[in-house]
This record gives C-alpha cells, structure tokens and sequence, in this order.
C-alpha cells in the first residue's frame, strides 16, 4: 500500500511505529554538557504555539514511541506561514493540525511546506497539508527522489538483497527468518501521497519569505541531502535531525546505497556546520527543545564518534569481527529483535569508515562479512 489517498484514510495508529520508519534515535550515547536552554523544558500544548525569535513559532506534533513527538517549526512568509516538518501519517498527528488551525493557525494563511529530509515523522502529512492548503512541497532533490524510489517500491515481501545483507552482517537464520515473516513496505504507510511536482531547494539557496531570509544549508550521513535553515540576521538555525540535542540521530547503511560511506559523510557534515553557522545560534532541533551551543554540540557528536570507530578498530585489531560483534562497543542498550536492523545498520556505518580510512579491511567467508585490524 503506497502511502494514503484520501483524509479519512489517515490510520489511527494505536501502536507505537516500526523504530525503522523514523529512523531518527541512535542507540549511542553522547553527551549534551554546555547546551543552554532558554525555554527550559517548557513546550508548545495543542493548538498553541511559542514564538522564539523574529520570523519563527514552534508547535509540537505529538507521534507514538519513544521520541514522542516531532517540532514543527512555524516561519513567517510575506503575509502567511510556511511549515517546516509535518508529523508522520496517523490521526495522532493530522489532529495536531487540526487543532493548531482551529487554535494559534486560526487566521494564518499557509504558504508552503518544507520537508527538512524523508523520513515518514518529517514529511508523513507534507502531501496532506500540501493538497488541503494548495500548497507546494519545497524539499531538497536528494530527499524527494530517494523518497519517491522507497514510497514506490509497493513489494510487500522482503527483498532478497536485504536478507543477504543481514546475513553478512552476522544475524543467525532465526532472525533472519523473523526479519522475512515481518515483511515489507511500512515505510511508504507512513506517508500520505507526495505531490507530483515539487521545489527543489539545495545548499546555498537564500530562501525569500519577506522580512526575514533562510539560507538552505545542507548535510548528508543521517539521510541524503538533509536541509537546515539558517536566518543568519536572526541567529536561529532549523537543524532538523542534523543536529539535535541530547540523541544523535541514526547514522546507517541502509539498502538504497549498501556500499556508502554515510558516517564519513556525517562527519563531513559536522565540520561543515562549524565552518559555516556561528556558535551562538538558536539551533531548533526536530527533538527535544530549542538551544544555544552549536558548536559544543557538534564538536561533542564528532569526538564520540571519533572515540567509538577508535574502539571498534582496536577491537578488530585483537580479532576479526562481524557487525554484530560490535553492537557491545557502539550502543548503551541492549540490541534485540525490535532492534536488531538499526543497530546493524549503524554498525556497518562505523565498519565502513574504518574501511575507508585503510584501518580494516574485509573478508567475505561464505557470505559473512569479517572486519580485520590493519596494523
């Protein structure tokens, strides 16, 4: 089932969604020491907004699981607003909606919907705000095409190609038969219909909304072309889930490109974002709450990892290992069946910088990948 036509057919989701279809919580810890928090835990209820600065508001969609919600954040644009990030596609969220435009949106007049990158909590209701509003869907060419191939595949068995993978990476028969019984296509359930066409924005572009202008400035790692937006007159910083507080968000390798590097693209990313937003920005993250202090933020998320590809390549450098075997090394809970996919994903990401960076090589025994310690 490719995604939802009709708004009576938003599910209601009573359940807590696959932890695959936001794909946004690590399971490695980091450290969120010199953050500031000018609002505290203070949060916008339904129907209300919070205004934080010139040209923005903050709402709070509410999903199921265990991040619990996604920020959207509100810009002004000439004589409207123009949404950032929707909710994924359960009545949960379209709810939210519909009390914000009974409540703080009750005179406002939507402009256009920005996707910040695909993931179903970021964009699962743009198509429906879009089509209700007569709006367009501004989005990086990156995201939207890789959105569109995985919203598109409407197979609902496990692709052969994906049991492989797992295979190499160590899972036992058991799971892998658990993983084939789950079957396939959750992800595009998650996503009311995309519109046909769309805007591409990508990094540099200056994005005119009248009193105020948002810079695109894009990273990739955590998905392919991720979008922040940066009012540099303003000092406040839409990251997205590029960065964000107190997780770090999944960093995989994930089917649609099996032979990436995206934690070296992640890293990238970070120093990018150094070089190029200043320190004391108001960064407003997709989780969690507005903050002050970017750069210790970022510098804390490139150092741990930094330290966890150190580990993992000493620990190959004693004895060959499979991704699973570094699952005690990168994450601070347990791995299991509910589980087991992201965590491997992350692992090959880690394996797979280290590779790149000549410091293990791998070894194919029958369809099992092993990871060895160069010297």
């Amino acid at each position: 089932m490719a995604g939802r036509s009709d708004d009576d057919d938003i599910p209601a989701g009573n359940g807590s969604p696959d932890a695959s279809l936001t794909q946004d919580d690590s399971f490695t810890a980091t450290s969120h020491a010199g953050l500031t928090y000018p609002w505290g835990e203070a949060a916008p209820g339904a129907g209300e907004t919070i205004r934080i600065a010139g040209g923005i508001g903050w709402a709070r969609i509410p999903m199921p699981g265990s991040l619990g919600h996604i920020n959207s954040w509100l810009l002004d644009d000439h004589d409207g607003v123009a949404i950032v990030d929707t909710g994924i596609c359960l009545t949960l969220c379209s709810d939210a909606w519909k009390a914000l435009y009974a409540g703080a949106l009750s005179d406002a007049r939507i402009t256009r919907v920005i996707g910040t990158h695909l993931h179903p909590d970021h964009i699962g209701l743009a198509g429906w705000i879009a089509k209700k509003r007569g709006v367009k869907l501004w989005m990086t060419r990156g995201e939207m095409l890789t959105a569109r191939t995985i919203v598109g595949d409407t197979s609902e068995t496990v692709p052969e190609e994906v049991l492989v993978q797992s295979r190499a990476a160590g899972w036992s028969e058991e799971a892998i038969e658990r993983q084939r019984s789950e079957g396939w296509g959750r992800f595009a359930a998650m996503i009311f219909p995309l519109p046909r066409s769309y805007v591409r924005i990508k990094d540099g572009d200056m994005l005119d909304m009248g009193a105020h202008t948002w810079r695109v400035v894009t990273g990739s790692g955590h998905s392919p072309e991720h979008a922040c937006l940066w009012n540099e007159r303003e000092g406040v910083l839409v990251s997205g889930d590029q960065v964000l507080p107190r997780i770090s968000s999944n960093v995989s390798v994930n089917i649609t490109e099996p032979d990436a590097d995206p934690l070296g693209e992640w890293l990238a990313s970070i120093d990018k974002l150094l070089a190029t937003v200043p320190a004391d920005v108001l960064t407003c993250p997709a989780h969690g709450e507005p903050f002050k202090g970017l750069h210790v933020r970022l510098t804390a998320l490139r150092d741990e990892h930094r330290m966890r590809l150190y580990k993992l390549a000493e620990a190959a450098a004693e004895a060959p290992m499979r991704a699973v075997d570094a699952f005690p090394l990168l994450f601070n809970r347990p791995i299991g069946a509910h589980n087991q996919g992201l965590a491997t994903g992350e692992a090959l990401a880690h394996l797979k910088r280290l590779e790149v960076e000549g410091r293990v090589t791998k070894e194919d025994r029958g369809g099992v990948w092993w990871y060895h310690g160069v010297a």
